[in-house]
């Protein structure tokens, strides 16, 4: 799954220090992760506004901005 990642086939997504998610959807967007089911539900990204960014420290840029909002059952 890592060469496919290396070259672009897929994007890896990590939740937390315990899992790692391979999408196949390689273009911009963000998720949410429903943690009980331990399932990723895609965002297209043109749904969240990302504002208030801090600058990049010197000699480094942004390379992109990844949003996990996680999901829980309500009781």
């Amino acid at each position: 799954l890592h060469q496919f990642t290396a070259v672009g086939l897929l994007r890896q997504v990590i939740v937390d220090g315990e899992k790692t998610y391979f999408d196949t959807n390689t273009g911009e967007h963000h998720h949410f992760f429903h943690e009980a089911q331990k399932q990723l539900i895609d965002i297209p990204a043109g749904e969240i506004a990302v504002s208030g960014m801090p600058s990049a420290p010197k000699g480094t840029a942004i390379a992109r901005v990844d949003v996990i909002i996680r999901l829980k059952d309500r009781h």
